[in-house]
């Protein structure tokens, strides 16, 4: 049972790794050895390509979840940070160019 389910996550993680060709490759071979009809074909790499799209934005958001913790553990400066400190340097550039002119 637990040889089974490691089978299938394993199996979703790597179908969610495919790129669509590769999707569509393994859904026609797929349907081709289960003997499908074509529109049940179809559906099954419809049902495929969905299934790998999920998967992929899944591993993105643990990826960059962890990545974020990973970054904000070390104390490391995002770019929205710096977008922040170069409002602030503006701003009082500005500033300080207004007084000189005065």
């Amino acid at each position: 049972m637990i040889d089974l389910l490691k089978k299938g996550i394993l199996t979703g993680i790597g179908i969610g790794l495919m790129t669509k060709e590769k999707v569509e490759e393994f859904a026609k071979k797929t349907a081709e050895e289960a003997k499908l009809t074509k529109e049940e074909s179809r559906k099954f790499a419809d049902e495929l390509l969905k299934h790998s799209e999920e998967t992929k934005q899944q591993i993105e958001g643990k990826i960059n979840g962890e990545v974020k913790k990973v970054v904000d553990k070390l104390g490391v400066a995002t770019h929205e940070d710096l977008k922040k400190i170069q409002k602030q340097l503006d701003k009082l550039q500005s500033s300080l160019s207004k007084k000189t002119k005065e």
